[in-house]
């Protein structure tokens, strides 16, 4: 910061030491309101370590927040939809289908192999990640996964869902062959893909085929930003740092993820807790009462996968 910190600014900061992340460089203090409370909450959001845009979004909600319950409380942090203007799920004919309220544990797999492992052992959410650049092993894999999965609920008369993550093309193709599929199936997408030209038709094609949609975000803008497409869940991470993938922001803690979950909740949202998560740390997410837990090396690195998947769905489910 480059100017000392407001009373209240230093008693919200003071109330909230488990949000608080490094402050990376200097962040500037760009007001859009003259406001004291607003004021106050940019400059304690920054010096919690919250990147700009996030703490414009804090900051204007804490102010929405003290004018709507008439006091100002630097205990209290925002986690009403009304008071980020974020748009609470089901609002209008734009939502995507819905998924359960909790997603359990939530295994992010390599591919379809794996997800067939997966899903035989009963894990309530499954997702394929699969990176190549052939266009031909992107399909194979797709399809395979589907199947797998299809093959696993009929013989286990059960119903685990599967998200493919970005192949949302070649899951319409699987999908147009059989609609029965809808009963489990989806895609998960990045922020990068919703900056995407191509996406505007993607998303409505998606929509409009009845599948499920879960997008991934990083912190309260992009929070804001996912919900004006009404998915059927948001993802929050990374939780803590993680090497499978290349992070633009930094590891968010379980004390911000305690306040996302929240304001996600509130406004109809299943969210979905991911990045660098292990057993060790499932206590402390469940805490935060987020819904679903997204794992990747703590059961595809373990010597023995199933049972490892088995003990975080007990775990979780206790």
């Amino acid at each position: 910061m480059n100017q000392p910190l407001s009373t209240n600014a230093r008693a919200i900061v003071a109330a909230h030491p488990d949000k608080a992340l490094p402050v990376v460089g200097t962040p500037q203090a760009r007001y859009s309101n003259e406001d004291p409370i607003y004021r106050a909450a940019l400059q304690a959001a920054l010096a919690l370590g919250f990147i700009e845009i996030d703490a414009e979004c804090l900051a204007r909600a804490w102010h929405a927040q003290s004018r709507r319950t008439g006091r100002f409380d630097p205990d209290i942090w925002p986690v009403e939809a009304v008071d980020f203007g974020l748009r609470p799920r089901g609002e209008g004919a734009s939502a995507f289908a819905s998924c359960p309220p909790r997603l359990g544990v939530y295994a992010v797999l390599p591919d379809a192999q794996w997800v067939g492992r997966l899903a035989q052992a009963g894990v309530p959410t499954l997702q394929l990640r699969f990176k190549s650049p052939d266009p031909r092993a992107v399909r194979r894999e797709v399809r395979a996964a589907i199947e797998a999965v299809k093959a696993a609920n009929q013989q286990r008369n059960a119903r685990s869902l599967l998200f493919i993550n970005d192949h949302w093309r070649e899951t319409l193709e699987v999908l147009a062959a059989d609609a029965s599929l809808l009963d489990f199936l989806g895609v998960h997408l990045g922020q990068e893909d919703m900056d995407a030209a191509a996406m505007v038709e993607g998303f409505d094609a998606i929509r409009a085929a009845g599948l499920r949609l879960g997008l991934s975000t990083h912190g309260y803008a992009e929070m804001l930003r996912a919900a004006t497409l009404q998915p059927s869940y948001i993802a929050m991470g990374a939780v803590y740092p993680t090497t499978l993938k290349q992070m633009a922001t930094a590891p968010q803690g379980p004390g911000r993820l305690a306040v996302y979950a929240r304001l996600l909740q509130n406004a109809g949202y299943p969210g979905v807790a991911i990045g660098g998560i292990s057993a060790a740390e499932l206590p402390v997410i469940k805490a935060t009462g987020v819904g679903s837990l997204a794992v990747v090396r703590a059961i595809t690195a373990e010597a023995n996968p199933d049972a490892a998947a088995a003990q975080l769905m007990e775990a979780w489910d206790a």
